[in-house]
């Protein structure tokens, strides 16, 4: 099997780390017999300062022709907030409706938690984010910007549609997995979105899903319970917003964003997904040969997962593993390996896997 993808380094460290992650991939194709044909794209900040354009359509419909986008990073101090996020991100996510956003935590041996004692065999669970809708559909507006009288109003949009295929996909999810489903809201106050998504969650798995464990936890109680009780959650599902915020603390409960993996998901497969770390471009060492390329590599095993290789996919999870405990006690994490020195080492790793 051959498949088609989209490469975009981006900017930063972007480039560096998906460098890596194709060296793993190259690899993976050897050990385990599949191929790629990749199409590596120029868009980010460096592009959109050239051109004005932050994706164009003409790119777009050609993405669209690929099984997989692997996305480094976009983001320059050079381009005002919001440009790239909105003009490219969110464009690709809505464009290609990819309505699931994936964030594994998992606490791998020899990475060491800020949370005190904490192991990996309580800490290993998954969140499902609704990924079109919520605050990030850009309905709102402004009245008399920059006067005294401004008026901002950034509206929420909950579909029924949009709800329950977010909810389905997790509860297909924590079948294959433990069997256990927490949605997570704000019912008691968002008394409209959190009732769709409550009815919804309820009405969904007494029809279909009954076997799967249902709870359910207000967002503030899950920060919480994040910290203090990883080992409640299994499968997390929440509208945007919410995911947004709770994925990057269960970042840090895992070890940091360095580890943070994500996958934008269309699971019709109609539209390629998109798969990319959220440790962000990093300016500051671009360029230095530092940059860690493990989140990146984890990235890779997704993009492998949802592509049908499972072999290559768990050899990812293993190589990684096995790396993270080899370098565990070196302070700070990382010490004697360059971006290069990483991603060698995980080609080693994969095929010993």
């Amino acid at each position: 099997m051959t498949y088609r993808i989209a490469t975009v380094g981006g900017d930063g460290i972007g480039p560096e780390v998906v460098d890596e992650g194709c060296k793993v991939l190259d690899r993976l194709e050897e050990l385990e017999g599949f191929g790629t044909e990749r199409v590596d794209f120029d868009l980010g900040g460096r592009r959109y300062l050239a051109t004005g354009e932050a994706l164009d359509d003409g790119t777009l419909e050609e993405l669209r022709g690929f099984d997989a986008i692997y996305l480094g990073a976009v983001g320059t101090p050079d381009v005002p907030p919001g440009v790239l996020e909105r003009g490219m991100l969110l464009k690709l996510r809505f464009a290609f409706d990819q309505y699931v956003n994936l964030r594994p935590v998992k606490l791998y041996p020899g990475v060491t938690s800020p949370i005190a004692g904490l192991t990996p065999e309580r800490c290993d669970f998954v969140v499902i984010r609704e990924n079109t809708e919520s605050v990030y559909a850009g309905a709102g507006g402004a009245l008399y910007p920059g006067t005294s009288s401004e008026v901002a109003t950034q509206e929420s949009v909950n579909t029924y549609h949009g709800v329950e295929r977010a909810l389905r996909y997790a509860f297909e999810l924590a079948e294959r997995r433990d069997g256990r489903l927490t949605l997570v809201h704000k019912t008691n106050v968002l008394t409209y979105a959190g009732s769709l998504w409550m009815r919804t969650f309820e009405a969904l798995g007494e029809a279909e899903f009954p076997e799967v464990t249902r709870d359910y936890v207000h967002v503030d109680a899950a920060c919480l319970y994040f910290v203090t009780q990883p080992e409640r959650f299994d499968v997390v599902v929440t509208e945007n917003l919410f995911g947004d915020i709770i994925t990057d603390l269960g970042a840090a409960v895992q070890g940091g964003l360095g580890l943070a993996a994500s996958g934008n998901l269309d699971p019709s497969r109609r539209a390629p997904s998109m798969f990319e770390p959220v440790h962000g471009s990093a300016p500051d060492i671009a360029g230095s040969g530092t940059a860690d390329p493990v989140a990146a590599v984890l990235c890779l095993g997704q993009m492998l997962t949802f592509l049908g290789e499972e072999a290559a996919a768990a050899r990812v999870d293993r190589a990684v593993g096995a790396l993270l405990d080899e370098r565990a006690g070196r302070v700070p994490d990382g010490v004697g390996y360059s971006t290069a020195d990483v991603g060698d080492r995980l080609v080693e790793l994969v095929a010993d896997a």
